[in-house]
C-alpha cells in the first residue's frame, strides 16, 4: 500500500474513530471543551503515528487512552482540578469490546432542541462529523472566528442545559429522533444546493451528511424513517455529477447526461427505500424518496412518471405542509395538467414565500411553459437578483437572455 493510500485509510479511520472516542471521555469526565481538545491531541498523534508504525490491534482504545494521558497532563497542571487528578489517572478499561459507541449519544445531544438549527448543524459536524473549524467557516463563507463562537456558544448552552450525557429515554428519544433527522436533512440540503457562495454545491457537506445517516441507522436499524432519509440522500446525491458543467455551471435536471449518474447510489437508495415502505408507516422521508426515485429511474427526462410523482406531492402535502412542498406539488401539477393548473396553485405562495428566489424561478419556469415569454423574463430576472448562489444566478440570467437572442 502506498503511503497516500495508508494516509488517506487512516485519516477515514480516525474520522469514524472520533466520535466514539470523544463519547467516552465525555461519559468519564463530564466536559465537552476539555474533552474535545485532548481528542484532537490524539488524533493528531494517530495521524502521525499510525501510517508510520501501523494501526493499532485496538485502535479506539489506543486513542482513548492517549485522549485521557493527555486530559490528565491538563488536569494536573490545573490547580482547581487537582480534586479530579486521582480520578483521572485511574485506569481506564482498554479493551475495546468492553467500550460504548457513544456515537449516537453525542448526535442526539448536539441536535438538543435547546440550540438553534445553525448551532446545531454547526456542532454536529465539528464533534460528530470531525470537521476543522476552518472547514466549517470555508463551507458556509463565514470568518473562522465567527464560526468558532457559534460553536463555543452550542457548547456553552448544551453545558449549561444540564443535559446528561446517556441516550434520551425511549420516549424522549423518539421526540428528539425528528429534530435529529432534520438537522441531518439541512447539513444535506446545504452541501447539495449551498445557500449562497460561487458554488452549486459543497460535496464535502452531503457527504458528511450521508455518513452520518448511515451511522444513525446502524443504530437504529428499523426505524424507517432513518432508512427513508438515507435512501432520499443517495438517490438525491446520485445525480451530483452530471449537475455541474466542466466549468461549475448548473445543468438542469433535464438536460443532464444521466450516463453519469452513480447507478450504485440510485440501487442502494431503492432498496432502502423499499424495505422501509414494507414496515408499515410511512413518513415524509420515504415519500421524498420515493419521489426522487421516480425522477431516477427513467433513462430519459420525458419519460419521468409525472402522474405518479403528482400523487405522491399529495400525500407529501397532507402529512408535511410546508410552502417548498406546495411549491413542488405545483411543478408537478403543471406538469400533468399544465402550467396554468401550476400558476394557479403558486399563487396563494406569494405570502409564505415572498422574496424567496424560487418562488419566482418557478413562476418563471411555468410561464415560459405557457409561452408568456415577458412575464418569464421578469421572473427569471427576479430570482437572480434574490438567490445568494452565484451558478444559479448565471443560470437563471442565462434562461432570461435566451429570450432577447430570439
Amino acid at each position: 500500500m502506498t503511503w497516500t493510500r495508508l494516509e488517506e485509510r487512516t485519516e477515514q479511520m480516525l474520522r469514524d474513530l472520533a466520535p466514539q472516542v470523544l463519547g467516552a471521555l465525555i461519559r468519564r469526565y463530564r466536559d465537552f471543551a476539555v474533552a474535545e481538545d485532548a481528542v484532537q491531541e490524539a488524533m493528531l498523534a494517530a495521524a502521525t503515528q499510525w501510517p508510520r508504525e501501523g494501526v493499532p490491534d485496538h485502535p479506539r482504545a489506543w486513542l482513548v487512552q492517549v485522549a485521557c494521558r493527555r486530559l490528565a497532563d491538563q488536569i494536573r497542571r490545573d490547580s482547581a482540578r487537582r480534586r479530579r487528578e486521582a480520578e483521572a489517572a485511574a485506569p481506564l478499561a482498554q479493551s475495546e469490546e468492553q467500550e460504548e459507541d457513544d456515537t449516537l449519544i453525542l448526535l442526539f445531544m448536539c441536535c438538543h432542541e435547546a440550540l438553534s438549527p445553525s448551532s446545531a448543524i454547526a456542532l454536529t459536524l465539528r464533534t460528530v462529523g470531525g470537521l476543522t473549524t476552518a472547514e466549517l467557516a470555508h463551507a458556509f463563507l463565514v470568518p473562522e472566528s465567527t464560526m468558532a463562537q457559534r460553536i463555543s456558544r452550542a457548547k456553552q448552552r448544551i453545558a449549561s442545559s444540564g443535559v446528561p450525557f446517556r441516550l434520551p429515554s425511549a420516549e424522549a428519544q423518539s421526540q428528539r429522533l425528528r429534530l435529529v433527522l432534520h438537522v441531518l436533512y439541512l447539513i444535506f440540503n446545504e452541501g447539495y444546493t449551498a445557500s449562497h457562495g460561487p458554488e452549486l454545491q459543497r460535496c464535502e457537506l452531503s457527504r458528511e451528511a450521508i455518513r452520518l445517516t448511515r451511522i444513525l441507522l446502524q443504530s437504529l436499524p428499523q426505524d424507517a424513517e432513518v432508512a427513508g432519509l438515507l435512501a432520499l440522500m443517495l438517490l438525491t446525491d446520485a445525480r451530483r455529477a452530471a449537475r455541474t458543467g466542466a466549468g461549475g455551471e448548473l445543468i438542469s435536471l433535464t438536460k443532464q447526461d444521466r450516463a453519469l449518474w452513480d447507478r450504485q447510489s440510485i440501487t442502494e437508495g431503492i432498496a432502502l427505500l423499499s424495505a422501509a415502505l414494507s414496515k408499515g408507516a410511512v413518513g415524509p422521508y420515504q415519500l421524498q424518496a420515493a419521489i426522487a426515485a421516480v425522477h431516477d429511474e427513467p433513462a430519459r427526462p420525458e419519460d419521468t412518471d409525472w402522474p405518479q410523482i403528482l400523487a405522491l406531492y399529495d400525500l407529501l402535502k397532507r402529512m408535511s405542509d410546508n410552502p417548498i412542498v406546495r411549491l413542488n406539488h405545483a411543478v408537478a401539477a403543471a406538469m400533468v395538467h399544465g402550467p396554468s393548473a401550476g400558476l394557479e396553485l403558486i399563487e396563494g405562495l406569494a405570502g409564505q414565500l415572498a422574496g424567496h428566489h424560487r418562488l419566482d424561478a418557478v413562476r418563471a419556469h411555468l410561464l415560459e411553459l405557457k409561452g408568456d415569454r415577458n412575464g418569464a423574463v421578469e421572473h427569471y430576472r427576479l430570482a437572480a437578483s434574490r438567490t445568494t448562489n452565484l451558478p444559479e444566478r448565471n443560470y437563471l440570467l442565462e434562461q432570461a437572455a435566451k429570450f432577447d437572442a430570439c
